[in-house]
């Protein structure tokens, strides 16, 4: 077995525990309120994380100034509430009407 395949078998193996341990321990653990409340403020602090690097970086460098101007608009339009559809199209409008334009 290669070293690729036991790791990913591993982290398969680490990721179904973690899915188990929840239900488990559902009712049995009581987590204190500030607890609870940097434990949501970290899962925002990494979707944004996330958001950043897909929306400014492609292929170790910025992606150009039309990919955040559409997640930018699709983030306008989530926040105003549009349907999931509107806001997808939005985005990819916006970007591609930035690139047809000539804005890298």
């Amino acid at each position: 077995m290669s070293a690729t395949v036991a790791v990913i078998l591993v982290l398969a193996a680490g990721t179904y525990a973690f899915r188990l341990v929840g239900p488990a321990l559902h009712g049995r653990v009581e987590l204190p309120d500030r607890l609870r409340e940097l434990l949501a403020a970290g899962a925002v602090v990494l979707l944004v994380a996330l958001l950043a690097t897909g929306a400014l970086t492609e292929g170790g460098g910025f992606a150009g100034w039309a990919r955040p101007a559409g997640v930018l608009a699709g983030g306008v339009l989530a926040w105003r509430r549009a349907p999931f559809a509107v806001v997808v199209v939005g985005a990819a409008a916006t970007t591609a009407a930035l690139r047809a334009a000539g804005v890298a």
